[in-house]
């Protein structure tokens, strides 16, 4: 359709694009390795020896789910803007590019991303399975104390975030034996299956509505921070603070949940990721969420080279992360308190 003739209500955003093409064309085109929904295989995105990436259908829509890291689960536009770091509207218009879908109003002379035009499959979807996660729990080793001891996260703190050393554990009708340590993290009625020294690292059927730490949290407290994992909640609370992390670094937080800890908390700060290189996800995610919601950053400073604080106690020692966490939180504190006297 020539572009002078194009429908007025054709423009270039997502639900347009969703008219033309669908989920699975996406995903064909810019995951290779992508042939069957529910059929697995080895990821693209990192290191993976053992195929742990599905297609799946949830919610009535298509999502790439790591299984082996948990972090890496997205819709068809989020898997394409983390794959070539993209912003939102810029992966629009490389999709609207490669399927010539001609809704752009301004056509860039661009070459295809795979080198060819995206194919139109005719497929019809069928519903996912509900993904079913049972464990059976063992008794504390050593072999736990010490793992966990190197991050000073004690047996009690890990009995009050309802985190279980494993003997087996099932997804659906697969059982699993844990050879290695292995540990159920309990989220909601979900569960994250940790397997530090196995190939296949993480096993989770949560989802981005489960947030990490939340049950745990008081009713009303001074300072949140909202960090990247489990073991940072844990380490932090070890700490004297209190903190909840999200299902992926890379989703922003709700509006709805931000307001109901906004009336519980005086502050919320965030604590993300320093991958110490570019491009850097968490500290960019870190400063979208701030810039979004008005919160202050905390980043560990390169010259540390520990990415989080949970490699910092680590490397470093509880005591000298714990003196770092309350300088870089009086000096956010100091910082407000200065633009306040400049705007008074």
């Amino acid at each position: 359709m020539p572009i002078d003739s194009r429908n007025s209500k054709d423009h270039l955003s997502k639900d347009v694009i969703l008219s033309r093409i669908t989920e699975y064309d996406i995903f064909r085109y810019y995951c290779p390795s992508f042939k069957e929904i529910n059929s697995k295989f080895c990821s693209e995105l990192r290191k993976d020896q053992t195929p742990t990436v599905s297609i799946i259908k949830w919610n009535n829509k298509l999502l790439y789910k790591d299984f082996g890291f948990s972090e890496h689960t997205f819709d068809c536009f989020s898997y394409v803007q983390y794959v070539y770091n993209l912003n939102f509207f810029d992966c629009l218009r490389i999709i609207d590019n490669d399927f010539s879908l001609k809704l752009a109003h301004q056509q860039d002379a661009i070459n295809f991303t795979k080198g060819c035009l995206g194919y139109r499959h005719n497929k019809v979807i069928e519903d996912k399975k509900v993904i079913i996660i049972k464990k059976k729990k063992r008794n504390w080793i050593l072999d736990d104390k010490n793992f966990w001891s190197k991050y000073s996260i004690t047996k009690k703190t890990l009995c009050i975030f309802a985190v279980e050393p494993l003997d087996y554990y099932w997804v659906n009708y697969d059982r699993f034996k844990c050879n290695l340590i292995t540990y159920a993290y309990k989220i909601g009625n979900k569960y994250k299956i940790y397997s530090p020294y196995s190939d296949v690292k993480w096993t989770s059927n949560t989802t981005k509505k489960h947030v990490q730490g939340y049950e745990q949290l008081p009713d009303a407290w001074g300072l949140l921070i909202i960090t990247s994992s489990l073991k940072d909640i844990m380490c932090l609370y070890e700490m004297g603070y209190y903190a909840i992390a999200l299902q992926s670094e890379m989703q922003l937080p709700s509006e709805k949940l931000i307001e109901e800890l906004n009336e519980r908390f005086e502050q919320i700060m965030i604590l993300y990721d320093n991958d110490l290189k570019e491009p850097n996800p968490g500290q960019v995610m870190a400063s979208k969420i701030c810039n979004t919601y008005g919160f202050k950053n905390l980043c560990i400073p390169d010259e540390y080279k520990c990415k989080d604080i949970s490699d910092l106690i680590k490397e470093r020692g509880i005591e000298m992360a714990s003196n770092l966490i309350k300088i870089l939180i009086n000096e956010e504190v100091s910082k407000e308190k200065i633009k306040s006297k400049e705007c008074s």
